[in-house]
């Protein structure tokens, strides 16, 4: 079973069809839930999914228009209307901490929860970090301070050897502590070195989410390989033209991003209201990008 899945909400733009919801995107790391912005809607999206509200703890917002942001008003009423405690965190510009401090006073009061912002900038910074994932941002050029969110799974431990444990006489306490690498010496002194107590560990996993941006060649060393990179593909190239106006990219610039950052797969997604041919964005982008998944709402997609 995967331990790092990227669910897919709603993947239209700023004016709503009945094919598509606005942006929302939950990253599912080892149990933990992760949301990429919260486009309206997004609630009903989270359930039909059948994802658990109890294992939302951090939710990231990339920019503050608002259709990537008119769903939380109502996601928050819904957690407290469920009485889920803990606390969650909000990841966003200082503008959207008063605005949303502001909502939430006014229709969410007596939370059952606390709700704690981080006040980000569209800068390279690490925002997030925990002993098996960091999320770091970096800087888009939009109409509007904009960043996009890099997860990305810390060193993993190795396997171990049953057998050669078992052989060697190494105790159950010790185990943790040869998967991190540690060597064992017997009570003889006899020193068994770890490579033959273990086997390599699994290799590491990330994800980019790059939303709204115009197409920026300096971006793709930035994110660097990733086994699944999101980019918005908001035009194709027929509208070209309208995309640097707008502050966005076609699904052939996305493919160059992700061939530059030696992505794995490219997931596209974004699409304006003008297009009703999914697939379209896919037969542009693979043209330069071999390995493109259509983004939908409802699609998960595990990365190991």
């Amino acid at each position: 079973m995967s331990t790092f899945i990227v669910h897919t909400l709603g993947c239209g733009s700023a004016k709503p069809t009945p094919r598509h919801q606005p942006s929302c995107t939950v990253v599912e790391h080892r149990g933990n839930l992760f949301m990429v912005d919260c486009g309206e809607g997004a609630q009903l999206a989270f359930m039909r999914q059948r994802l658990h509200l109890s294992r939302l703890s951090h939710i990231f917002l990339t920019h503050l228009h608002g259709d990537h942001v008119f769903g939380l008003p109502g996601l928050i009423g819904t957690l407290g209307l469920s009485q889920i405690g803990g606390s969650l965190t909000i990841h966003t510009f200082e503008e959207g901490r008063i605005a949303l401090t502001s909502i939430f006073d006014t229709f969410s009061r007596n939370l059952p929860f606390e709700v704690h912002f981080n006040v980000i900038r569209p800068e390279e910074a690490v925002i997030y970090d925990s002993p098996s994932l960091s999320i770091r941002t970096v800087p888009l050029r939009h109409t509007l301070p904009a960043v996009g969110y890099i997860f990305e799974e810390k060193p993993r431990l190795r396997h171990l050897r049953r057998d050669m444990c078992d052989f060697h006489g190494v105790p159950v306490y010790m185990f943790n502590r040869i998967k991190a690498g540690e060597d064992f010496t017997r009570p003889d002194g006899t020193v068994i070195p770890n490579h033959l107590l273990t086997a390599p560990p699994s290799p590491t996993l990330s994800y980019a989410h790059i939303s709204d941006t115009v197409y920026m060649p300096d971006l793709a060393p930035r994110i660097g390989p990733v086994d699944l990179l999101f980019h918005e593909t908001t035009y194709l190239t027929d509208h070209a033209a309208d995309a640097p106006k707008r502050g966005h990219s076609t699904a052939a610039q996305a493919a160059m991003v992700a061939r530059d950052a030696g992505a794995k797969r490219l997931l596209t997604g974004h699409y304006s209201s003008r297009y009703d041919d999914d697939e379209a964005f896919v037969r542009e982008a693979s043209a330069i990008f071999p390995n493109v998944i259509a983004g939908r709402e409802g699609l998960r997609t595990p990365l190991d």
